[in-house]
């Protein structure tokens, strides 16, 4: 009795443990050969641009991100954006300004795209733009046009700063472009034309909700492909969704892809984010790269999928130390707040 129980309990074990691997499992290497796919390019790559305003600027990095924040002002200033006595922000975080400075620099670029009101695919991370310009609209309810009246990060921004005062009155303020030098929310086809090639490109497909599915999301992956499919440069999509990676698995089998995941408990998140944490949706996506949480590297997941194929990409690395931490979990880096060394 006893050993056929256990008998039971040995399969039942090997059973989930190869389902486990099977749900996590990476794009095979002869589907990779079939569709000619390019690896994840060797770079280091600036997280939403080499920015002098922004994410990661908070003053638990602000030991070391003024080296960071002066070599985005100086490859901007050499773009051709700004001037050398602007007081203001001259490459805030996801503008033209930001993403011309890491290519000045040399480094590949990720950044995050979604759709506005009038359908235009823009590139900007938070689903509104209180962070980024003081002003809680959300992009969803914003044309372009809209957009490309408001500042990101106006005075009394200054460089090094993590994020924009709050305006008094958003709707009035952007009755009028401002007067001066500033930067807003680009469209993708223009950030894809000031990039032209010069450096690799990581593109998040953003979503508010990365269970659901619908007309937007739909919308927004046939117009970002659009977009890609006339670009002449090395690109490689992303996302948390795994809706969104499964589109290119379906759609576009030759680009490369991956999926975007952290780590989350049980309790403190909910059953959706744990799977997903686990990569237990890959399934669904069958991804070539693993962008993860750079605090998650030696998690057993993390490292099967490496096992397995699958290039282990970091998010985000701001410091040193934080890169010696991780870098043995991962091959490539998404980084901001310091200047690593060059590869």
């Amino acid at each position: 009795m006893g050993k056929h129980v256990g008998g039971k309990l040995v399969l039942a074990g090997a059973v989930a443990a190869g389902a486990a691997v099977w749900a996590i499992k990476p794009r095979s290497f002869s589907d990779k050969q079939r569709h000619f796919v390019p690896s994840v390019p060797d770079v280091w790559y600036a997280h939403r641009g080499l920015h002098d305003a922004g994410s990661g600027l908070t003053p638990e990095y602000a030991a070391h991100s003024g080296e960071y924040v002066a070599l985005a002002r100086r490859c901007a200033l050499r773009a051709g954006y700004g001037t050398a006595d602007f007081s203001g922000s001259i490459a805030p975080e996801n503008s033209l300004a930001a993403f011309a400075a890491a290519c000045e620099a040399g480094f590949g670029i990720e950044l995050d795209v979604q759709l506005t009101k009038d359908g235009r695919v823009v590139v900007v991370h938070d689903d509104n733009l209180l962070r980024v310009a003081g002003d809680p609209r959300k992009i969803a309810d914003l044309t372009y046009e809209e957009l490309s009246r408001i500042p990101l990060f106006p005075a009394p921004a200054k460089p090094g700063d993590a994020e924009a005062a709050p305006v008094a009155d958003p709707v009035a303020a952007a009755q009028f472009a401002p007067q001066g030098y500033y930067q807003h929310v680009p469209l993708f086809v223009d950030v894809l034309r000031v990039i032209a090639g010069r450096v690799p490109v990581i593109v998040e497909y953003k979503f508010t909700d990365n269970a659901a599915w619908g007309e937007r999301a739909d919308e927004l992956m046939e117009k970002g492909d659009q977009l890609l499919q006339a670009y002449d440069g090395p690109y490689v999509i992303e996302s948390f969704h795994p809706g969104a990676v499964n589109w290119y698995k379906e759609h576009r089998p030759e680009v490369c892809r991956g999926q975007l995941a952290e780590p989350a408990s049980l309790t403190g998140t909910g059953v959706k984010e744990w799977l997903a944490g686990l990569l237990a949706f890959d399934w669904i996506s069958r991804p070539d790269f693993v962008a993860f949480d750079w605090q998650g590297g030696p998690s057993p997941q993390l490292r099967a999928v490496r096992w397995m194929g699958a290039i282990p990409v970091s998010w985000t690395v701001r410091s040193a130390d934080e890169l010696a931490e991780c870098d043995q979990y991962f091959d490539r880096h998404i980084f901001e707040s310091f200047v690593p060394d060059s590869k």
